[in-house]
Formats: C-alpha cells, sequence, structure tokens
C-alpha cells in the first residue's frame, strides 16, 4: 500500500474562490488547481491548499507550522510578476520542502528565452539561430539571418507576446514587430528562425534518476 501523505497545493491567490478556501467543488473543469486537488485526494494523499500570498513570511510560516510531505507547486508568479516565480522555488528550498516542478535556478535560465538557448548551444544542442534585441537601443538587424523569424518577447511564457503577426519574412517588418513588442511589453526581443514541425512536449520526472514521461503533440487547429 502507498504512503498517504500530507501535500500542500501552492496556488496563485488570485485563483482561490473566497467560498471555496480548499478547492473541493469544481465549478470550472478548465481550472488546472482543481484538477490536481481532485486527484491527489481520489489517491488517497491528505490535501491543503495555500496561496502564494504577498506576505511571504506568512506563507513561509504557515508552511512551516503544517510540514508537509510535499509542496505540489502551481503558481506561475508572485506579486503579479511572472519573472519572480522563482522565488517561490526558492523558499521551498530554503525551508527544505520537497515540492514539484523547477528549481529556482532551473526557473531562473528557463525564463530568459536568449539565455536558454545560449547554455542550450553551449552544450551542443541545436537550437534555431535567433539575435537578441534590446529596448531602447537601434534595432539593428544583420543580412545573415535567416527568414522568416518569429519575434516575441524575450522575457515572457504560455506563448504571451505571440501572434500572426509575430512571423516576419523581412528586416522592415522585423523592425516594425520588435518595436511593437518593446512598447507594448517593455522588455528585450528575441527574433528566431522560424522552424516548421510538430510541437512535441515530454515530461521529465525526478532528479538524479529520471523517468521520461511519453510524448504529446500541441495540435493547433484553424
Amino acid at each position: 500500500m502507498k504512503r498517504r501523505l500530507h501535500i500542500t497545493v501552492l496556488v496563485d491567490p488570485v485563483t482561490i474562490p473566497a467560498e471555496d478556501p480548499q478547492l473541493l467543488v469544481s465549478r470550472d473543469k478548465a481550472i488546472t488547481d482543481y484538477h490536481v486537488c481532485e486527484a491527489l485526494r481520489l489517491l488517497g494523499h491528505e490535501v491543503d491548499v495555500l496561496g502564494a500570498e504577498y506576505d511571504i513570511l506568512a506563507v513561509a510560516q504557515k508552511l512551516k507550522d503544517t510540514k508537509p510531505d510535499l509542496v505540489f507547486n502551481l503558481t506561475e508568479h508572485f506579486c503579479g510578476e511572472r519573472g519572480m516565480d522563482k522565488h517561490i522555488a526558492t523558499l521551498l528550498e530554503m525551508l527544505d520542502i520537497p515540492f514539484t516542478g523547477a528549481g529556482a535556478m532551473g526557473l531562473l535560465l528557463a525564463r530568459d528565452k536568449r539565455l536558454c538557448k545560449q547554455i542550450l548551444a553551449l552544450h551542443h544542442i541545436r537550437v534555431p539561430e535567433f539575435i537578441s534585441l534590446p529596448k531602447g537601443q537601434a534595432v539593428r538587424v544583420p543580412k545573415h539571418l535567416p527568414y522568416p523569424v518569429i519575434v516575441k518577447p524575450a522575457l515572457e511564457d504560455g506563448s504571451e507576446g505571440i501572434t500572426k503577426a509575430s512571423l516576419v519574412h523581412d528586416a522592415d517588418a522585423l523592425r516594425e514587430r520588435a518595436e511593437f513588442v518593446h512598447e507594448r511589453w517593455q522588455e528585450p526581443v528575441i527574433a528566431e528562425e522560424y522552424i516548421e514541425g510538430r510541437e512535441l512536449y515530454v515530461g521529465v520526472l525526478g532528479n538524479k534518476r529520471l523517468t521520461v514521461l511519453p510524448p504529446r503533440e500541441c495540435c493547433f487547429k484553424s
């Protein structure tokens, strides 16, 4: 028989309804937080829900008081900033509580698409050719850049900032889109070589001993 764990599901506060703070009744089947809690409870684990509030000391104290065996980390931002999600992982590492998902260093390195690609290339992993276009500087487009390219914010995730207009075919269109992204998102731009093909996701579980899950495909319907 598997061991029954006390699991704290850590979520963004905005996803917790006032009338159902422990996410016991799913009113919206599209909300991931509900499904995770439901699945863990069906597996026989003790589950409580905690919002990663702005008062991080209160969050830390709550975790120290409840002493969960595991934190299922579903947070995607902190204080409304996605770039601060790494601080939640840092807190869990400092408290020495096992948790799901990437650690603080992984989140830090993956947040910046440019840095992530540089690290992958350093380890001889092929990545699309790209250029970085910092905000506040003239948009300089090298002649060697292979078109078409995708122009997008360098520090966002979840396809944030990507539309049909992000696919550009020449330097003038690239400059125009880069200026739009600079103005709209107030951050650097990455313009990378467009690679046509299927989009696959492969999950990996574990730290020293890894388990690779079957690949899933993201299908885009027109």
